[in-house]
Protein backbone atom coordinates (compact mmCIF):
# COMPACT_ATOMS: atom_id res chain seq x y z
CA UNK A 1 0.00 0.00 0.00
CA UNK A 2 1.39 3.41 -0.97
CA UNK A 3 1.97 6.01 1.74
CA UNK A 4 -0.71 8.65 1.90
CA UNK A 5 0.05 12.28 1.07
CA UNK A 6 0.37 14.47 4.20
CA UNK A 7 -2.92 16.12 3.19
CA UNK A 8 -4.81 12.97 2.19
CA UNK A 9 -7.61 11.88 4.51
CA UNK A 10 -8.38 8.26 5.32
CA UNK A 11 -11.51 7.52 3.28
CA UNK A 12 -12.83 5.08 5.88
CA UNK A 13 -12.60 7.60 8.71
CA UNK A 14 -13.62 10.60 6.63
CA UNK A 15 -17.25 9.48 6.73
CA UNK A 16 -18.77 11.53 9.61
CA UNK A 17 -20.34 8.67 11.57
CA UNK A 18 -17.18 6.56 11.33
CA UNK A 19 -15.17 9.56 12.56
CA UNK A 20 -17.54 9.82 15.53
CA UNK A 21 -17.32 6.07 16.24
CA UNK A 22 -13.51 6.23 16.21
CA UNK A 23 -13.48 9.32 18.43
CA UNK A 24 -15.87 7.72 20.92
CA UNK A 25 -13.89 4.48 21.08
CA UNK A 26 -10.55 6.35 21.25
CA UNK A 27 -11.65 7.91 24.54
CA UNK A 28 -12.72 4.59 26.08
CA UNK A 29 -11.32 1.12 26.28
CA UNK A 30 -14.52 -0.37 24.91
CA UNK A 31 -18.26 0.17 24.42
CA UNK A 32 -21.33 -1.92 23.78
CA UNK A 33 -23.44 -1.55 20.66
CA UNK A 34 -26.18 0.03 22.79
CA UNK A 35 -23.77 2.54 24.35
CA UNK A 36 -22.55 3.56 20.90
CA UNK A 37 -26.08 3.78 19.51
CA UNK A 38 -27.37 5.95 22.36
CA UNK A 39 -24.29 8.17 22.62
CA UNK A 40 -24.03 8.76 18.88
CA UNK A 41 -27.83 8.98 18.42
CA UNK A 42 -28.00 6.66 15.42
CA UNK A 43 -30.22 3.80 14.32
CA UNK A 44 -29.25 0.15 14.75
CA UNK A 45 -28.91 -0.37 10.99
CA UNK A 46 -26.82 2.74 10.41
CA UNK A 47 -24.43 1.93 13.26
CA UNK A 48 -24.18 -1.72 12.26
CA UNK A 49 -23.27 -0.95 8.64
CA UNK A 50 -20.53 1.49 9.63
CA UNK A 51 -19.13 -0.75 12.38
CA UNK A 52 -18.96 -3.64 9.87
CA UNK A 53 -16.81 -1.51 7.55
CA UNK A 54 -14.50 -0.57 10.40
CA UNK A 55 -14.22 -4.21 11.53
CA UNK A 56 -13.53 -5.37 7.95
CA UNK A 57 -10.62 -2.95 7.55
CA UNK A 58 -9.22 -3.85 10.96
CA UNK A 59 -9.90 -0.60 12.81
CA UNK A 60 -12.40 -2.09 15.28
CA UNK A 61 -12.47 -5.43 17.09
CA UNK A 62 -15.49 -7.15 18.52
CA UNK A 63 -15.85 -9.36 21.55
CA UNK A 64 -18.99 -11.32 22.44
CA UNK A 65 -19.93 -11.54 26.09
CA UNK A 66 -22.44 -13.71 27.88
CA UNK A 67 -25.98 -14.00 26.65
CA UNK A 68 -28.53 -11.81 28.40
CA UNK A 69 -32.22 -12.08 27.61
CA UNK A 70 -31.47 -14.37 24.69
CA UNK A 71 -28.90 -12.05 23.10
CA UNK A 72 -25.13 -11.89 23.32
CA UNK A 73 -23.65 -8.54 24.30
CA UNK A 74 -21.08 -7.34 21.78
CA UNK A 75 -18.24 -5.12 22.94
CA UNK A 76 -16.38 -2.90 20.46
CA UNK A 77 -12.93 -1.36 20.78
CA UNK A 78 -10.37 0.25 18.53
CA UNK A 79 -7.49 -1.94 17.44
CA UNK A 80 -3.92 -0.66 17.43
CA UNK A 81 -4.37 -0.10 13.69
CA UNK A 82 -7.59 1.82 14.41
CA UNK A 83 -5.91 4.04 17.01
CA UNK A 84 -3.05 4.77 14.61
CA UNK A 85 -5.42 5.51 11.73
CA UNK A 86 -7.48 7.87 13.91
CA UNK A 87 -4.35 9.71 15.12
CA UNK A 88 -3.10 9.99 11.52
CA UNK A 89 -6.51 11.26 10.44
CA UNK A 90 -6.45 13.96 13.12
CA UNK A 91 -2.91 14.97 12.16
CA UNK A 92 -3.91 15.23 8.49
CA UNK A 93 -6.86 17.45 9.44
CA UNK A 94 -4.52 19.70 11.46
CA UNK A 95 -2.14 19.96 8.50
CA UNK A 96 -4.99 20.84 6.14
CA UNK A 97 -6.37 23.45 8.54
CA UNK A 98 -2.95 25.02 9.06
CA UNK A 99 -2.40 25.74 5.35
CA UNK A 100 -2.79 29.45 4.62
CA UNK A 101 -4.36 30.31 1.30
Amino acid sequence: MDAMSPFELDTVLHQPLRTRIAAFLATRDEATFTELKISLEVTDGNLESHIKKMVAIGYVRTKKLSVKKGRATTIYSLTKKGHEAFENYLEALKRILSVRL
